[in-house]
């Protein structure tokens, strides 16, 4: 947090870009920095390029969020999202670029999301839950956005450690 780049909207990636060996080296640093840190989503201006391309894995089980489904290491270009339901829920977020923060953000909790894949391939896919709030968590990052910009109750702000104390 701090740095500009991740204030920017990102820029999209030319059809011609998809698939070169600088996009491959890219997602393959970003896979990298996700295990590394043990998340379950990154987007790319979070490592300082300002394209349009997210990753997101997540492992599935049970977590403080509930039952998981489980979701294969998946690349995002171009991503956008279209909300379906309104209907909002909130989960407390954190984030790689704020690290040692977490804060409670309210999405709507029904959303598609349109994408290419690392191949260039149209794909879609609908979700609903904590999943619905990982994807429009990751993909604000491509507009400049992060999790703290969407807190509307400050005092659900709090470092880790009394996270883990006072709210879990």
């Amino acid at each position: 947090m701090g740095h500009p780049l991740l204030r920017e909207v990102a820029a999209p990636l030319a059809s011609d870009q998809i698939g070169t060996e600088s996009v491959r080296q890219l997602v393959d640093d970003m896979v990298d920095t996700l295990h590394d840190y043990g998340g379950i989503g990154l987007a790319a201006p979070q490592v300082g390029v300002s394209v349009r391309l997210a990753i997101v894995e997540i492992p599935g089980g049970a977590t403080r969020y509930g039952e998981l489904a489980p979701m294969d290491l998946t690349v995002f270009i171009n991503p956008v999202i279209d909300v379906l339901n309104p209907a909002t829920s909130g989960y407390w977020e954190g984030c790689l670029s704020v690290p040692g923060l977490r804060g409670f953000v309210e999405r709507p909790q029904h959303v598609r999301i349109r994408y290419l894949s690392a191949l260039g391939e149209p794909q879609e896919l609908e979700l609903r839950g904590f999943a619905a709030t990982v994807f429009q968590h990751e993909f604000d990052h491509l507009d400049g956005k992060l999790f703290i910009d969407r807190i509307e109750d400050f005092g659900l702000l709090a470092f880790e450690r009394e996270y883990e104390r006072y709210h879990l």
